[in-house]
């Protein structure tokens, strides 16, 4: 279910939680307990940020938010690439992190981090995807995320990584006390 449809089961609004964690883990931790104490049921949620070496480590867990509390896609990648201005290609190293978190209650049942390695090209190429993917090439790669397909995409990527082994995970959990 989509929180539209679990709004008109549950019969109130979805929660918007605060992400105010200091680590992606935690930014997860809180959403995926918001949505699960709201719903009454597990509920699973993500947080994502691209780190870049040259940055020492940043946008990291401020990755949406780079350029701004409201700041466009085009803000946030616009800013890495005006504080990599000078920056030679072989120094604009970068992963993508993932972090996701399935939740019952305040209950922490299981969490999954997995990465995508990569560096910041010069200049935005490509128009596909979102956020940072015309400006991060992933290692083994020539071309952005925005300039490749969703399905090479997804084999490569943080999250296309954290949601497989998620999913291998999970089919060892059991609900109702922990692995099978």
């Amino acid at each position: 279910m989509v929180p539209s449809q679990l709004e008109a089961t549950v019969g109130s609004t979805a929660p918007d939680p605060v992400e105010d964690g200091e680590t992606l883990l935690e930014n997860a931790i809180i959403k995926a307990q918001a949505f699960s104490i709201w719903s009454g049921l597990p509920a699973m949620a993500d947080d994502t940020g691209l780190m870049v070496s040259a940055l020492d480590g940043a946008p990291g867990v401020h990755t949406a938010r780079w350029a701004g509390e409201n700041a466009t896609f085009e803000e946030n990648m616009t800013k890495v690439l005006d504080q990599l201005s000078g920056v030679p290609t072989a120094q604009r190293s970068a992963e993508f992190r993932c972090v996701i978190a399935l939740c019952d209650g305040d209950q922490v049942l299981l969490t999954v981090e997995e990465g995508c390695p990569g560096s910041i090209t010069q200049k935005v190429e490509g128009t596909a995807g979102f956020g940072y993917d015309p400006i991060f090439v992933p290692e083994g790669e020539t071309r952005t995320f925005a300039q490749l397909d969703a399905v090479e995409k997804d084999a490569v990527s943080h999250r296309g990584r954290a949601l497989r082994r998620f999913s291998e995970l999970y089919q060892q959990f059991d609900l109702t006390g922990g692995s099978r």
